[in-house]
């Protein structure tokens, strides 16, 4: 061992409970401590940096000043041939290896400055080595904190009236009625101690601390290993058989004699027991057959491992790094700028989750897995990366993507998009988001006058109805229950749905006629990459239900051109604009991804203009609760009325509106131009300038362009024929409900065979799993999310 200066210079401490460590793999690139190199966990910061060929360590050490970090290297340990059988998994005892049964871990702190390996532990460094070894890693941390978001709060445990003490001695190193010293929860109503029930992960019990409540009905009991200084813990109300919150737990603890303040976390908690168990599910890949599809590895080639319920986001991610435009963008992890917080920042985790998908370097053959115990056939799979920074990033503070429950993969595509689009693009990189965006023209014509009004809005993404043709019921070979069975639909009669005439309510100013107006919606320029939303989706008992309704989609070329909408006509006349007695131009945009879901679900295009004009114009789903609340209005089918002031053409922003926008990031422009295109409304604005990502705004004072007729803004897209398009990959869904089931994504790749001549082939991504040989054909027809790419 060496010693080093910098171990008496710097002031390091432990890792708090609240502190992520990143121990696991680097923040910049997915080389881990599995590597022969290991990982160097900053002993300042815990920030994690890959101590191999990339060197990531170093370079945080050098440009944080922080120069010793722990080494961390964890090899397989060979496994131990058994002449008994395992033990059956049962619900009620079930028994798992621990991360000490399956690795070796050897640790060593390095000195990058002195450039000393070995360091001779001094001081209080052994403390804070034990603390990083024992610390719950950064990606399990923040699982375990989506999960906590789930808990919520029960008059059992908040206006819990505790037993007076006087008198009580309480044995807290074991359980009361066993010799059991771990998974102990104390009653916190009488302070009885008792050992839990047996759980995943070998963890004993004998379930004294249920009998307990049987006997007592006292119904709130804490895990003491599990009470950190920070003050969290689990907190069980079997009345309610569920985990809770307590508002009052110091003061729960004090009663007994127990300073929150002193304890320290020493087991795990239900939380993370609970996704360790979901961590070690397994899906079979077989093809119609029965027979295992092939694995396949290389660049491009690479899968996402399942952080429990995240495959929507796995799916998404495989489509979108498959695209030019996000494989020029995040592909290259070379040139990613050394950020403070690497793990914090978006454009850092996109280029790791980029470099980790196409590079190639993490697909590789894992171990041998055995198919069944009936023979000796075995499969091996590759082990996939883990985006768990990334997933972090994407959902935080967004109510439903920070959860652990599965989501829509549609909905966290437009997120995605509004994310990927609001970070910086330095030049000469873009903004790949750019190739989706593409503009469209509705022609609104009155069908008492026949004069027209154009709108052009700009738009990433097509929500496509799908229409619903029942044609029998059937019985299902595997349950005797129905299922609606239906008529197949091709892609070309939902985009003729889609640009149709549809009638709508209209009052027209031009010549008072109330007998309503056509509206038309037409492609006004062509993305390159055009993403479908297919809306398989009815309201049945006030519940949107998927149905399994097959979409014929041709994977050879096909043309949009008799979507390009033709513009205003010169047999055209046009209408007057509406105005308010003041003489300005109210109006309002829905949003149009809110609009189309809705309008998947089957609601009237009248209702859901109101619905989102009432609640904010931002969230389909809050719209949707809005429609089922005011279903019975007697004027819900009148016409959207926009109060007088709710111009979009007002000529001056609210400066206090102006620089709230402007402290989200955006320039005093745009926040100008989208306040006065909503009304004035800040939410509204927030979401216009997402919406027109391309827009600069509104320059006070500028000139207006020749003519005295101000610059228009150029469009998205492109309007040149011929605009042939051709299917490049799906998102696939099973299950009845978007917030349930499984996704899985297929995509068209080229593929070497093993003859040296690559060929086009459909290739299967299911989480970490990537295969050959799938069913594509039949896949594709009930496929959740196309993407187009245009030849």
């Amino acid at each position: 061992m060496a010693s080093c200066t910098h171990i008496t210079q710097l002031s390091l401490r432990p890792p708090t409970v609240s502190q992520p460590v990143y121990r696991e793999d680097c923040t910049i690139c997915f080389d881990s401590i599995d590597d022969p190199d290991g990982l160097d966990v900053c002993l300042s910061c815990f920030n994690g940096g890959c101590a191999g060929d990339r060197m990531h360590g170093g370079l945080h050490a050098a440009q944080q000043d922080h120069p010793l970090a722990l080494n961390i290297r964890r090899t397989k340990k060979p496994k131990v041939e058994r002449d008994e059988p395992p033990q059956k998994v049962t619900k009620l005892a079930i028994a798992a290896e621990t991360e000490d049964d399956i690795y070796d871990t050897k640790a060593m702190v390095r000195c990058h400055t002195c450039d000393v390996d070995d360091v001779e532990q001094t001081g209080n460094l052994p403390e804070v080595v034990d603390g990083i070894l024992k610390a719950m890693t950064a990606a399990r941390a923040t699982e375990v904190q989506a999960w906590t978001l789930e808990l919520e709060h029960c008059e059992h445990v908040s206006f819990l009236v505790q037993d007076d003490k006087a008198g009580k001695e309480i044995d807290l190193t074991k359980c009361a009625d066993c010799d059991l010293k771990e998974n102990l929860w104390m009653c916190l109503q009488c302070g009885n101690l008792g050992c839990g029930r047996g759980h995943f992960g070998g963890v004993g019990g004998n379930g004294h601390g249920v009998a307990h409540y049987s006997s007592t009905k006292h119904a709130a009991s804490v895990k003491l290993g599990s009470v950190s200084p920070e003050g969290t813990a689990d907190i069980y109300c079997y009345i309610c058989d569920d985990e809770r919150l307590d508002p009052h737990l110091t003061e729960h603890l004090h009663h007994w004699g127990i300073k929150i303040a002193e304890r320290q976390k020493t087991e795990k908690s239900l939380v993370e027991m609970q996704i360790e168990q979901n961590l070690h599910w397994e899906f079979r890949m077989t093809g119609e057959d029965g027979k295992e599809l092939k694995p396949l590895f290389g660049p491009g080639l690479t899968g996402l491992k399942n952080l429990g319920n995240s495959c929507y986001l796995a799916s998404i991610l495989q489509c979108l790094f498959s695209l030019d435009g996000f494989r020029s963008r995040y592909g290259n992890i070379e040139d990613v700028p050394m950020a403070n917080r690497p793990a914090e920042d978006l454009d850092t985790q996109l280029k790791k989750v980029g470099d980790g998908l196409l590079s190639g370097r993490y697909s590789k053959p894992d171990e041998p897995k055995k198919l069944n115990e009936d023979d000796n056939a075995y499969v091996q799979y590759q082990r996939g990366i883990t985006p768990a920074m990334l997933k972090a990033l994407v959902g935080k503070g967004h109510e439903e993507f920070s959860t652990m429950r599965q989501q829509d993969a549609f909905e966290l595509l437009l997120h995605l998009f509004k994310l990927v689009s609001r970070s910086p693009h330095p030049e000469p990189l873009k903004d790949p988001v750019s190739d989706f965006r593409f503009a469209v023209e509705q022609r609104l014509q009155c069908l008492g006058c026949k004069k027209v009004r154009y709108r052009t809005d700009e738009q990433d993404n097509i929500t496509v109805p799908v229409p619903a043709r029942q044609l029998k019921d059937v019985v299902m070979t595997d349950a005797d229950q129905k299922k609606d069975e239906y008529e197949p639909v091709t892609l070309k009669e939902c985009l003729d749905i889609f640009t149709g005439a549809e009638t709508i309510d209209y009052a027209c100013k031009a010549c008072g006629s109330k007998e309503g107006a056509i509206k038309k919606t037409g492609f006004k320029t062509f993305p390159k990459v055009l993403a479908v939303n297919a809306r398989r989706f009815a309201i049945i008992n006030w519940v949107p239900t998927k149905l399994d309704i097959p979409v014929v989609v041709d994977t050879a070329p096909f043309p949009l051109d008799p979507y390009l909408s033709a513009g205003l006509l010169d047999t055209e006349e046009l209408l007057p604009e509406d105005t308010d007695e003041s003489g300005s131009q109210p109006s309002f945009t829905a949003n149009a991804d809110a609009m189309a879901m809705l309008g998947g679900m089957g609601f009237p295009s009248g209702r859901c203009e109101k619905a989102l004009y009432h609640t904010g114009n931002a969230d389909a789903e809050a719209a949707m609760n809005w429609l089922f609340q005011h279903m019975e209005d007697p004027d819900i089918d009148e016409p959207l009325q926009l109060p007088s002031g709710s111009s979009s053409s007002a000529t001056t922003a609210d400066p206090e509106s102006v620089m709230m926008l402007a402290s989200m990031g955006f320039t005093e422009a745009q926040a100008r131009k989208a306040l006065k295109e909503t009304g004035g409304d800040v939410e509204r604005a927030v979401e216009w300038v997402f919406s027109h990502p391309d827009d600069a705004g509104d320059e006070e004072g500028a000139a207006p362009t020749g003519g005295g007729e101000a610059k228009k803004s150029v469009l998205p897209g492109s309007s040149e024929t011929p605009a042939n398009f051709q299917l490049a990959s799906i998102v696939c869904h099973k299950g009845t409900s978007i917030h349930a089931g499984h996704y899985v994504a297929f995509i068209r790749k080229l593929v070497d065979h093993g003859d040296g001549t690559p060929r086009e082939t459909w290739v299967l991504f299911n989480d970490e799993k990537v295969v050959d040989g799938a069913d594509v054909e039949e896949m594709k027809k009930f496929a959740y999310v196309y993407f187009f790419e245009r030849l």
